[in-house]
């Protein structure tokens, strides 16, 4: 049986193909999933951590029924998508002796759920996974990572956006704007949903089984296109945070959990009423607090934090990518709103201010994503680009810093057809190797950090146009590229780098000494999901 994960910040989504009704279902796990009249049964993407070494934790609903997401233990976690594969700033916490990073509480979570599947029982044997469109390959890196250690013979992934277009059976040949806006992230793309004639279903393969899985090779599949993508590191839990600080500068409340959480219950109410109030009760202090708000005053917090000026960039930037290839906004034939965050009336009338409201789809805002990936195994074909560049690492003189030269730009499609060729010499007399610096490289726009603010993982955009950059190879052992024997000198040629992109989406360089015609390196990928 195939299952499809959306792993979200705030909520995880589980879905599975029904071979009796032929139709997607959402899938409920006891005691982690949230029983809930007005949404699906999501499992809140929560981790409380027992016992380190034993790997003993709680996770999704049974952590708010236990109550640990109210408490301040740094046992307890939270938002925890945002850190993994992310340069943290601050001290991580320090549990049974040692240091747990959130790609260890992310892996924890993950494997808790796989279990919690193969408990229902459901026969696991293909799983795909769905991915922020802004993900660097360090995260895609540690999802490939956990999942080798889970006992399922295949594992894909698909892009969020891209998934959520299948999720919602747009019609054929339409042009779709997802607009994806969850707890942790908005992603936007735009995608084509053709039908062609495929050998076979094809996805980000992250890992291969003995088996076989897919339709047969005459199969009429349809192909999702993406055409444009932008994504920001925004997300609910960004409101969530703004509410706390302004109730803790307007009440002179503490921060905590408890706040959090309540802030979190505050926002869900103003999604579907005009006023919200929540009470708490603190049992160090004795005394109770109110917390209300309207609106309006929700809205002014929204606009004072940027928050509709990002949104106006990221629509900007996927716009302006299409009008690049002939699309005009008139030509966009539906829009589909997915994430939790999508309920806030005001981010349904910023997207009315750009398309007419019957374009606008926004039935489907938790189901469609899980439920769109299992389209892979029912003959749907994935053609996409790359939203990252790949380029390497030089010193300008001018600016007495470290600079970016791009070999592989953002938008290339992939697999590539034909490499990119780098001719390189030795710099110094007896020159014993060659060394290159490799990285991933985002938007040239503001970067973002992540940093802790309290208990709170926080992102914040840092001021200044710069390219953010995922460093692959700048490791111990990792930079040299090059072993020269005999030893290089300045003054010729030496070695010939080949650098492309495979239909996994992996990096990999072919390294040829022009000395000796002896190949150093042989297609080897400089990111490997081991």
């Amino acid at each position: 049986m195939t299952i499809a994960i959306d792993f979200g910040t705030s909520n995880t989504v589980i879905s599975r193909w029904n071979q009796t009704t032929k139709q997607p279902e959402i899938v409920k796990l006891p005691n982690i999933s949230i029983l809930s009249v007005e949404n699906p049964p999501l499992i809140p993407s929560l981790v409380y951590v027992e016992n380190v070494a034993e790997k003993k934790v709680v996770v999704g609903q049974q952590v708010r029924d236990k109550g640990y997401d109210v408490n301040t233990e740094s046992r307890f976690f939270r938002n925890f998508k945002r850190g993994i594969g992310a340069n943290v700033q601050g001290f991580l916490p320090e549990l049974d002796g040692q240091i747990v990073s959130f790609e260890q509480v992310g892996k924890l979570f993950l494997e808790e759920v796989v279990a919690g599947l193969q408990k229902v029982p459901l026969p696991v044997e293909s799983l795909i996974f769905t991915v922020p469109v802004d993900s660097f390959e360090a995260y895609r890196n540690w999802l490939g990572e956990v999942c080798q250690s889970l006992e399922v013979e295949q594992v894909r992934m698909i892009d969020e956006p891209t998934a959520a277009a299948l999720g919602y059976g747009m019609a054929d040949a339409e042009i779709l704007l997802v607009v994806d806006f969850g707890g942790g992230t908005l992603d936007l793309s735009l995608v084509r949903l053709d039908n062609v004639m495929a050998k076979q279903p094809l996805g980000y393969i992250l890992k291969w089984g003995k088996k076989s899985y897919g339709n047969n090779s005459s199969q009429k599949a349809r192909t999702a296109r993406v055409l444009a993508k932008a994504g920001e590191n925004l997300g609910g839990s960004d409101i969530d945070n703004w509410l706390v600080d302004y109730f803790v500068k307007s009440q002179g409340i503490e921060k905590s959990s408890l706040v959090t959480r309540l802030a979190e219950k505050l926002k869900i109410q103003l999604s579907l009423q005009q006023e919200g109030t929540e009470v708490f009760f603190d049992d160090e202090s004795l005394e109770s607090y109110e917390l209300g708000l309207g609106r309006d005053a929700f809205e002014e917090i929204l606009r004072e934090n940027g928050f509709f000026a990002s949104l106006d960039q990221s629509m900007s930037r996927v716009l302006q990518q299409a009008k690049r290839q002939g699309i005009e906004l008139s030509d966009i034939g539906a829009v589909l709103l997915v994430g939790g965050t999508v309920q806030i009336p005001a981010v349904q009338r910023w997207v009315r201010e750009y398309f007419d409201a019957g374009k606008i789809r926004c039935e489907k805002p938790f189901e469609a994503i899980s439920q769109g990936a299992l389209q892979l195994v029912q003959g749907v074909e994935v053609k996409d680009f790359l939203y990252h560049g790949y380029g390497i690492r030089y010193w300008d003189r001018k600016k007495n810093a470290h600079g970016w030269h791009p070999l592989i730009k953002s938008g290339q499609p992939y697999p590539m057809s034909s490499p990119v060729e780098l001719v390189l010499g030795a710099s110094m007399n007896s020159q014993p190797s060659i060394e290159l610096v490799l990285g991933e490289l985002g938007a040239e726009s503001a970067g973002t950090e992540v940093f802790f603010d309290g208990d709170r993982l926080i992102t914040r955009k840092v001021s200044g146009e710069q390219t953010a950059v995922q460093l692959l190879n700048d490791r111990e052992g990792g930079r040299s590229i090059a072993q020269l024997s005999p030893l290089g000198n300045p003054g010729r040629d030496r070695i010939k780098v080949l650098f492309w992109v495979d239909e996994s989406r992996f990096l990999r360089i072919t390294v040829e000494d022009l000395l000796t015609n002896e190949i150093l390196l042989n297609e080897q990928a400089v990111v490997q999901l081991s």
